[in-house]
């Protein structure tokens, strides 16, 4: 076959030729001007212009404080309450105290070895600690104890007296067997409710009041099919004692078993506070009032739900119908979703829906409904409960049409802050963790959800453990090596002008006469958390005497006369770099009164040159542009370098590095200027 015949369309041997020597001298500049150096992860990094799905800002050194472990741990719980100056932590056969102003010095170690050795036949002997919470009068841990799970109470040394690790109950049906069993634990009013499995293989997994000054109380067999608990709650009501609900958050196996229905359900049910279980001839330490409903997080108008909960978080109010339920769910499509709920819609369903399943009159007392002396309740009322305990009705979230937020992230855990802003409102702000380590603050206000920021925290570790302190608004994270600290409180990272701290809508900051700073109360600062509209900036910028400014400010005032000068041969490619702030910006590239868009390549704006010519040399900016506002990030002016005639093609071209081309991993421009050379001969 004739070399003509393999020719692109169009192109004649000469032409062919001339465009493959160009070719070549790209990949002979490649191969001997660039190191490949692969920096990061293309696929971690979010994609400018997605306002919807993506953060709008990288957080980096975050940390202001951590502890690291001597030896990593397979799991970890926190005891950490709000504002405490203390922080216990459970690992593998260990308790810790650790200072929480100090937070590498250890105040106290309590060893917690293996007492069930001898009966550990095969698997994980070791004694992982799976609960710590204050109880009664001392500290109370429960661990796994070589598959013989075992409950402490702690007492930490005093001035008089040294510490002291005496035991408790039995562990089983408060610790599961080994760690990576289901369980929890909540401590209410001197009892112990808890959910871990009764037998080592993790079966006979039920909700149980199972220690403490009450009866104890669990529940009914064929109520739960293969649960998995994720929490517990406990909503008061201080004008009605004795209607106090514990709201129990769960998902089981589906009933039905088409291959067109979803594997899991996820529930919630509720039991009151006062149940003290039937009487002695019917339903004796068995829940009278427990019940329970579908949770629906989706699509209802398509049949599309989010079915897996994975994660709770109540935020509780003043008013118990105002305390709110955040859930996190995850897909067998591999999309995660939060669907938010109020205490009020949940108690709706279980006052006024019908019984799944049951025809009959109902019961002159509704079953489910709390009275003080259990033991009394109609044997009619009873029946329902034990045969029909859950509700036809489903509990549909606050926006019922959709999810909140839905997100291609896997997420795996869910806070949430309530933020007083520099307006006087209150604003919720969710703290989202990742699988791989990240957490993104996303804000709930108007129609839809706003991603803030993202915070990477580990590069090799998912999270563990996560408490908020609202009061110092910090995060304490915990992973496998170690425990660290995240504030909040992020100003720095929108503090090139008031523009672009309104920008953020970040409740946590607002801009005043000392750049963006911290929210207080006290003092007025600016903000437009709603909508983000700089226009709100205008009466800080004159008095800042910024009147002056041309509408394109510079990313700050060092910038203003930064004008980077490279001294380029013709005939090189080249590359510009301007570094990206806002991931919500569009990016432009201006020079001789053209505009060409950005290439962008990890945190980075690109503008690639395949090869100098006269029309390249003169001044270019890098442009962003957000909603109303446009800011020029960075100059650059680009001069001809003279080349000595001796010098030859084959011979490395003396032209000084800049610092564009340090800013980028290099084998992606490698690769980027290759598939440009293709174009230009396949073109």
């Amino acid at each position: 076959m004739s070399v003509h015949s393999q020719l692109p369309l169009g192109l004649s041997t000469i032409e062919f030729m001339r465009k493959m020597r160009w070719f070549v001298f790209i990949c002979i500049w490649l191969t001997g001007n660039f190191q490949p150096v692969l920096s990061g992860r293309l696929e971690e990094t979010p994609t400018l212009g997605n306002t919807k799905t993506n953060p709008r800002v990288l957080s980096k050194d975050v940390f202001s404080g951590g502890f690291n472990y001597q030896i990593d741990q397979n799991h970890t719980v926190f005891l950490y309450e709000e504002d405490s100056q203390e922080l216990y932590v459970g690992g593998t056969g260990f308790v810790f105290r650790i200072d929480a102003s100090n937070w590498t010095r250890v105040i106290e170690k309590f060893p917690l070895k293996t007492t069930g050795q001898e009966q550990c036949q095969e698997g994980p002997c070791e004694n992982v600690v799976t609960v710590i919470e204050k109880f009664q009068d001392s500290m109370f841990v429960c661990g796994t104890n070589g598959q013989n799970p075992q409950c402490w109470e702690l007492f930490p040394s005093t001035t008089n007296q040294s510490q002291k690790i005496e035991e408790s109950y039995d562990g089983i049906g408060i610790s599961p067997f080994v760690y990576t069993q289901n369980s929890l634990l909540l401590t209410i009013d001197g009892d112990i409710y808890a959910a871990a499995p009764l037998d080592a293989d993790g079966s006979s997994l039920q909700f149980r009041r199972k220690a403490g000054s009450r009866t104890n109380v669990w529940m009914y067999d064929s109520w739960v099919s293969e649960p998995t608990f994720i929490s517990a709650s406990w909503v008061q009501r201080k004008d009605d004692r004795d209607n106090e609900k514990i709201y129990v958050f769960f998902r089981e196996k589906n009933s039905d078993h088409s291959p067109e229905a979803d594997p899991w359900i996820s529930r919630v049910a509720r039991v009151c506070k006062v149940d003290e279980g039937g009487s002695k001839r019917f339903f004796q330490n068995i829940w009278t009032s427990f019940l329970k409903a579908r949770l629906v997080c989706g699509f209802p108008d398509e049949s599309l739900y989010f079915n897996r909960l994975q994660d709770i978080y109540v935020m509780h109010a003043e008013d118990w119908r105002d305390t709110r339920v955040y859930a996190l769910f995850t897909s067998s499509w591999n999309s995660t979703a939060v669907c938010i709920y109020s205490i009020a819609m949940i108690e709706s369903i279980f006052e006024n829906s019908t019984f799944k399943g049951y025809n009959k009159d109902m019961p002159r007392l509704r079953p489910g409904t709390c009275v003080r002396n259990s033991r009394s309740l109609p044997q009619a009322t009873l029946n329902v409960v034990k045969d029909y305990p859950e509700m036809t009705d489903w509990v549909y979230s606050l926006h019922y049409t959709a999810p909140f937020y839905v997100s291609s992230n896997n997420y795996t855990k869910i806070v949430v802050d309530r933020v007083q802003a520099a307006d006087q409102h209150m604003y919720n702000v969710l703290l989202l963790a990742t699988d791989s380590g990240k957490i993104h603050k996303v804000l709930e206000a108007g129609p839809e959800p706003f991603i803030i920021s993202e915070t990477h925290l580990s590069n090799s570790s998912t999270i563990q453990a996560m408490k908020l302190d609202s009061k110092k608004k910090m995060l304490v994270v915990g992973f496998s090596e170690r425990i660290s600290t995240v504030d909040l409180r992020r100003c720095q990272d929108y503090n090139n002008s008031c523009a672009d701290c309104v920008l953020a809508r970040d409740p946590y900051c607002a801009w005043t006469s000392s750049g963006c700073t911290s929210t207080v109360p006290q003092i007025e600062g600016i903000q437009n958390i709603m909508d983000g509209q700089i226009s709100v900036c205008s009466a800080a910028l004159k008095d800042q005497k910024a009147a002056n400014r041309t509408k394109r400010e510079t990313a700050s005032p060092s910038e203003v006369n930064l004008r980077t000068v490279h001294s380029v041969p013709q005939g090189v490619p080249f590359y510009l770099s301007c570094p990206i702030d806002s991931y919500h910006a569009e990016y432009t590239w201006e020079y001789g009164g053209r505009s060409s868009p950005c290439l962008q390549m990890l945190s980075d704006c690109l503008h690639l040159i395949p090869s100098m010519a006269p029309e390249n040399y003169g001044n270019y900016e890098c442009v962003s542009k957000e909603k109303d506002y446009t800011k020029v990030v960075k100059r650059y002016q680009l001069t001809e370098q003279i080349v000595p005639e001796e010098m030859t093609w084959r011979r490395h071209i003396p032209y000084r590095r800049n610092d564009a081309s340090a800013l980028v991993p290099r084998i992606w421009i490698a690769l980027t200027l290759t598939a440009l050379a293709v174009w230009e001969i396949f073109r």
